[in-house]
């Protein structure tokens, strides 16, 4: 049951009504929409498709349409007529019944800001927060082109944060580097050492003076902020805690309502 449950909470969020309005290409007089990307997308998690660099969007859409032409030409082979195509449509149809049956059970579950506050008060030794750092960093191969960078970013004055950024850009888009980018908020231990060794001595606002060389090649590394070790608030993880409360009662209710089905049911096991 817990496995059927976490399958429909990865649901949750496909289920919501989306427009995909935009187009980006035609197919045989048929849009490559935000819909055709989407499942491409999904294998850069927390990454929008407008932050990507010009030369990765294209290769992006040049997938979709490629799948386009392969639905297209599915559908040809008549693949909708087949066993095999309705066993699975069956299939799917029973997994979005439950999907949106939970959905519909999650909504009417209540959690009270008391419950939020003994949750939060009996567990506050899970709500330490480790010092962490935001960062964003350009990698390159070279020793010579990392020094390059902090060369130009020493010319940007107090204009470091948006010349770094414009770096990333123009370093990404003409392929001179290897990976960059905002990386947010980690711990000292989410990173390699020589990284993180590097990014936790750096005050707010500053950049590496030197290149930090580290397995996957050299790394300018700037520092946006700071947050000091501590206990987050309830304000803070209010939100989060009345979630996961939902989730546990959600599992309990599904497995009351289970056993009282399976009561009133007639079932046959066979070996």
């Amino acid at each position: 049951m817990k496995k059927i449950l976490m399958g429909s909470m990865v649901a949750f969020a496909l289920l919501q009504g989306v427009s995909f309005a935009k187009d980006y290409a035609k197919v045989n007089g048929k849009s490559i929409t935000e819909k055709d990307i989407a499942p491409l997308m999904r294998s850069l998690p927390g990454v929008a498709f407008e932050q990507l660099p010009e030369d990765a969007k294209t290769q992006i859409i040049n997938q979709a349409v490629e799948r386009k032409l392969l639905i297209e030409q599915a559908k040809k082979d008549k693949i909708q007529s087949s066993k095999e195509y309705k066993d699975a449509l069956v299939a799917m149809e029973e997994e979005l019944t439950l999907e949106v049956w939970t959905r519909k059970q999650i909504e009417k579950i209540k959690v009270t800001d008391s419950e939020i506050t003994q949750f939060y008060n009996q567990n506050k030794t899970k709500f330490v927060q480790p010092e962490m750092v935001k960062a964003s960093h350009i990698l390159v191969a070279s020793e010579n082109d990392a020094k390059a960078i902090i060369a130009e970013l020493k010319k940007a004055g107090k204009n470091t944060s948006a010349r770094f950024n414009e770096i990333i850009r123009e370093k990404m888009q003409n392929g001179s580097a290897k990976d960059g980018g905002n990386l947010g908020y980690f711990a000292k231990n989410q990173m390699v050492p020589e990284f993180a060794n590097a990014a936790f001595k750096l005050n707010k606002g500053t950049y590496t003076a030197t290149p930090v060389k580290t397995q996957f090649g050299y790394h300018v590394i700037y520092v946006e902020d700071k947050k000091s070790s501590g206990t987050l608030s309830l304000n803070d993880i209010k939100g989060q805690i009345e979630q996961n409360l939902k989730i546990k009662k959600l599992q309990e209710n599904i497995k009351k309502e289970g056993e009282s089905l399976r009561k009133k049911a007639k079932v046959e096991i066979f070996k």
